[in-house]
């Protein structure tokens, strides 16, 4: 967005706010899966080249101890691996595809986790979970939307009656409900909605004693140390599911009934916390980039006012325009990007170009006055285009206009 060879507010013009969101953010994602691949790299390189150099020495053991040739040896590991994906292993674990181990598996696929413990094997396996992916995973997502909409007016109702109580124990507002000399307080807590700072901390709180508890069960039961556990919650709830750590898998629990209801308890809890929190974490985000944004047009526009401003220090004031000073008006009632120019060289912009500047905005003035004679008026304030989330798609939808941040009145 720099200003080097034109005005880059005219630019601005033909890439509105939400590509200009949507581009920044694509950017800002293609840096930080650079940095993320870049430490990921320097953190687990040395060790995966440590592992293939002890495996290296540990077959050539093997084949040099029981004499026999790499390739048969190789031969062999393939099909334990062939074997594998059909869910044979070493040591003894439940069933795979008896109801139980069923229910398991169609449960990480319509959640989205995909542990791959588990894979359908067969050609009509493999088309039947095409279809029931597609309508699972659509309805879960539905699912998922509705409990962050629940969650949130929760928390918006819990939140707004401490903030009341609040104000009722500092005496601002009256006890007995009457509007007296509160009455702007009262409407201003009308409105009231919380801040998405408040509700973030709340879900990573909630996120976090689930995670904990959660860790607390699998422990001692799966044999797993307390930090693999909270890494396995974590990769659980948020539908990452590698499938390098995978609760319930032994063929043989204490308490088995009741753990593996634990474990589904913990998992539908895990998720619907961690999916919330997602997506009240990209609000914050969203407003990280509508802060860039905002500084970088800024920026911008000071450097096109002034170079305006350069450009028509010494204007004169041709000869036509004065003539019809009857039809022109003064530009204090021009747009701000035109206003610092005109008015300091005293320059009179005529009533065509006043309107032919502003048609955009009768174009939009003539649509809403069509939409309120027909009966249905779209009321959106300019705040909310300013802030960016005068709409929205799934989540972002559902928390529109129920957090402080993404309110048409703030």
């Amino acid at each position: 967005m720099a200003c080097g060879g034109g005005c880059c507010c005219s630019s601005a013009g033909r890439l509105n706010a939400d590509n200009a969101r949507f581009l920044l953010l694509a950017v800002l994602i293609v840096l930080y899966m650079l940095c993320g691949a870049a430490v990921f790299s320097a953190i687990e390189l040395p060790t995966e080249r440590e592992a293939k150099e002890r495996w290296e020495e540990r077959l050539e053991n093997f084949t040099r101890r029981h004499n026999l040739s790499r390739a048969e040896l190789r031969r062999f590991l393939r099909e334990y691996e062939e074997a594998s994906v059909a869910g044979i292993r070493v040591d003894d674990i439940r069933p795979r595809w008896d109801f139980t181990g069923a229910f398991y598996f169609v449960g990480t696929v319509v959640s989205t986790i995909g542990f791959g413990m588990t894979t359908p094997a067969t050609v009509g396996g493999k088309i039947f979970l095409i279809f029931y992916g597609l309508i699972g995973c659509a309805g879960t997502i539905l699912f998922f939307n509705l409990f962050l909409e629940r969650l949130i007016t929760v928390i918006a109702y819990v939140m707004k009656s401490c903030h009341e109580r609040q104000l009722r124990r500092k005496g601002v507002l009256p006890h007995n409900g009457r509007r007296g000399s509160g009455t702007s307080e009262v409407d201003s807590l009308a409105g009231w909605k919380p801040s998405v700072y408040y509700v973030m901390l709340i879900l990573c709180v909630a996120s976090l004693i689930i995670s904990c508890c959660a860790s607390a069960m699998y422990t001692p039961i799966e044999g797993w140390s307390y930090f693999d556990s909270l890494y396995f919650c974590f990769v659980a709830f948020s539908t990452i599911g590698f499938g390098d750590l995978v609760s319930s898998q032994n063929i043989k629990y204490e308490s088995q009934g009741l753990y593996r209801f634990g474990n589904f308890v913990f998992i539908l809890m895990g998720v619907c916390c961690i999916y919330s929190l997602f997506n009240v974490i990209s609000i914050v985000i969203k407003q990280s980039i509508n802060w860039i944004l905002k500084k970088l047009d800024c920026r911008c526009c000071h450097r096109c006012q002034r170079k305006l401003f350069r450009s028509r220090r010494n204007v004169v004031m041709p000869g036509n325009v004065r003539s019809r000073r009857n039809i022109s008006i003064e530009t204090d009632v021009v747009n701000e990007s035109d206003t610092d120019g005109r008015r300091l060289s005293g320059e009179m912009i005529s009533m065509k170009d006043f309107l032919a500047s502003n048609k955009v905005s009768l174009a939009i003035m003539q649509k809403q006055l069509s939409e309120t004679a027909n009966g249905y008026p779209r009321q959106m304030s300019s705040n909310s285009k300013q802030n960016g989330f005068s709409g929205g798609v799934g989540a972002l939808a559902i928390m529109n206009n129920r957090l402080a941040e993404t309110s048409v009145d703030r």
